[in-house]
């Protein structure tokens, strides 16, 4: 389980990430979408330990982050949108040792090591110099990295970036089938992958959590009426009076005329509309072309309306938000 609270981070007068908090249950798979600048990765940074919070508190299956981090971290399988390898190493080599650091017990090193090269479908570059290998199988040498203490709470930032299709597909089937079984956030900008794999969704803006639920009830926030698209060869001043008297048709939100009229109408969540304006069209002596429901909001809809912002402003808050991580990461060297 993962319990963030209040995380804020602040470099200088600038706020990074602003009084952010969400849960994932235990064994959910979680979505965390933003644009670029939003705040993710410093996010996934902090709640990992792997930078520090200006303020806040992070549990990570009970155990309080910032007060026993190794113990926390002991926990979680992170693998960061650039996966930090070491080039000069072999695949299977490189894992081992990863191993070993997290703590698998030494009997048990080999049999992880394949397992996670299994499950992140890397095995036949197992013996393979790590920087001979290509950026997507790289990405999946991380992902392996992440899997192979096998952690109950797995934390993955862009786990996709680089891949084909079909290692796309690979990937999300892998997290799909982790659903009750390990607790998942995952973080990413392909919106398919999130209503395939993730059970909910955290929508971060400008370092603050600007929505969160389930994909249904996200695209239920954005479409709270339903609409139908009608077409008659009859002029919309004669149309949109006989519709509009229709009980359950609430109004209508465009209209125009091309030699027929075209209207998109705002109805009640009630399947007993549709016949009713069917009837009372043909009551007025008029007729239909076709009246048919419009698709309700993609989960890209959602983002859009609710993540919509000046695309300088949200490129200069990445490029900040880049610089400032990686000054922190070179304070955190030294």
């Amino acid at each position: 389980m993962i319990e963030v609270q209040h995380l804020t981070k602040r470099y200088g007068d600038r706020t990074a990430v602003d009084d952010v908090s969400f849960r994932v249950e235990r064994g959910e798979i979680v979505g965390f979408l933003g644009p670029n600048g939003a705040g993710k990765s410093t996010t996934l940074r902090m709640l990992t330990g792997f930078l520090a919070a200006s303020s806040g508190a992070v549990q990570i299956d009970g155990i309080d982050m910032f007060e026993k981090p190794l113990l926390a971290k002991s926990r979680i399988g992170y693998m960061p949108e650039s996966c930090p390898l070491y080039p000069e190493m072999r695949v299977n080599e490189y894992l081992s040792y990863r191993a070993e650091l997290k703590g698998v017990a030494g009997r048990s090193i080999a049999d992880r090591v394949a397992q996670s090269l299994a499950q992140a479908s890397v095995s036949e570059v197992a013996e393979r110099i790590i920087g001979q290998l290509s950026k997507g199988t790289r990405q999946r040498v991380g992902l392996a990295d992440a899997l192979v203490a096998d952690p109950p709470i797995l934390v993955l930032d862009e786990p996709t970036a680089g891949l084909d299709p079909n290692q796309i597909r690979q990937v999300r089937d892998l997290i799909r089938g982790f659903a009750g079984k390990k607790t998942v956030l995952v973080s990413t900008h392909i919106l398919p992958e999130v209503e395939a794999t993730c059970e909910r969704v955290v929508i971060i803006h400008r370092g603050k959590v600007v929505r969160e639920g389930t994909p249904d009830e996200l695209r239920s926030a954005m479409d709270s009426q339903r609409r139908l698209a009608l077409k008659s060869k009859h002029a919309v001043r004669l149309v949109s009076p006989v519709v509009l008297a229709v009980p359950g048709v609430l109004g209508i939100d465009t209209d125009k005329s091309d030699g027929a009229t075209h209207l998109v109408l705002r109805v009640e969540d009630d399947p007993e509309v549709p016949d009713r304006i069917f009837d009372a069209v043909a009551k007025a002596g008029l007729s239909l072309r076709h009246l048919q429901p419009l698709s309700v909001a993609s989960l890209e809809d959602v983002f859009g309306k609710l993540t919509t912002a000046d695309a300088a402003a949200v490129g200069a808050a990445s490029d900040d938000e880049e610089d400032d991580e990686d000054e922190e990461a070179s304070e955190d060297d030294e």
